[in-house]
């Protein structure tokens, strides 16, 4: 649930320049986050399908949810503190955002940086609270051959 909650939620931070409805762009991300995370869960090719499918329903619900309670501000604020825990923060130190306007706030912290496929990766903990409720996940992005950076599923 913590992997899916990370996908999740840094999809919406990544895709927030799309246009469309908070509630539109977080049943989108969810559903992406969901299908991906339930096939790799999955063992065999018929579970797969079953999964993925139940994944991305159920992935879209619950991003709809959270793409309804945070606004354009807070996806930018927490895209940023993203941004600056993967490029530049040690690891270990976090980055935070807050945005006094909605209470939303969170961090991100990056925990470990390796290399994998020959790119550079980061293992990071984030932790977001929305309207009072505190949601904690933890994940791994890779840099991408345009600088850009990928969650891992």
């Amino acid at each position: 649930m913590r992997k899916y909650l990370v996908v999740c939620v840094t999809s919406l931070l990544l895709i927030s320049c799309a246009p469309g409805s908070k509630k539109d762009i977080g049943a989108i991300s969810g559903i992406i986050a969901g299908g991906a995370i339930a096939n790799d869960l999955a063992h065999d090719s018929k579970n797969k399908r079953i999964a993925t499918i139940l994944g991305a329903f159920i992935g879209g619900a619950i991003g709809q949810s959270i793409g309804e309670q945070l606004d354009e501000a807070d996806r930018a604020m927490a895209l940023g503190a993203y941004r600056q825990a993967l490029e530049r923060t040690p690891s270990n130190e976090s980055v935070a955002w807050d945005n006094p306007d909605s209470g939303n706030h969170g961090s991100f912290t990056p925990v470990r940086t390796f290399q994998a496929n020959n790119r550079y990766c980061r293992e990071y903990n984030q932790e977001v609270v929305i309207g009072g409720k505190k949601q904690v996940a933890y994940g791994t992005a890779c840099r991408q051959s345009d600088g850009s950076w990928q969650i891992q599923s």
